[in-house]
Formats: structure tokens, sequence, C-alpha cells
């Protein structure tokens, strides 16, 4: 898990760059409806190469998911170590278990 780690930390760095230097400052600049709006993108993209049964394409795309992922919690002020204490919270929960603790909205 550093490379992840790793990614967050580097997109947290360049969140305090010059827009003009950087795609990370540059999305962030644009603020969290357009941080969250080209993850959509990227995870629909995930999504076709699922669809096409193109691995390598899968790979590439799951990797634009996780980055902009990532830059969409950035912008949101949500770090990955709190993206990864839920998981471990949830760990050893059925997802059916889970989803039906949640509360209701």
């Amino acid at each position: 898990m550093n490379t992840l780690n790793d990614l967050a930390q580097t997109i947290s760095e360049r969140a305090k760059a010059d827009p003009d230097s950087s795609w990370t400052a540059k999305l962030l600049a644009k603020g969290p409806e357009k941080c969250a709006e080209k993850f959509g993108e990227e995870a629909v993209e995930a999504i076709i190469e699922a669809i096409k049964d193109d691995r390598d394409g899968l790979i590439s795309e799951s990797a634009d998911v996780l980055f902009h992922l990532l830059v969409m919690l950035q912008s949101r002020g949500v770090t990955l170590d709190e993206v990864l204490a839920e998981l471990d919270r949830r760990q050893g929960t059925s997802g059916i278990a889970e989803k039906a603790s949640r509360p209701k909205s």
C-alpha cells in the first residue's frame, strides 16, 4: 500500500503548487465539484474497459480512478488514512450486514 500512500502524499504536496505547473493543482483549483466530476468520468471509463474485457485498458483506467479518487478526497480534506481506517473498521463484517447497519437516508 506504500504506492497509494506515496501518491496521496504527492497529491497533498501538489495541492500547494502553482496550477500552471501541476495537473493536480489545476484540478484542485477548479474545486471539489470538478474533482468529483473527473473522478466520475474516470470511473465510467474503467467500467467501459471492464465491459469490453480489455485487461490492459482496465488496469490503466483503474490507475486513473485511484488517482482521481485521491484528488477528490484531497479536495474535501479527507485523507487516505481516514478511508483506510473505515475499511479496517469494516474488516470481518459481511457486506450485507455492513450495508444494513448504515443509517437510512
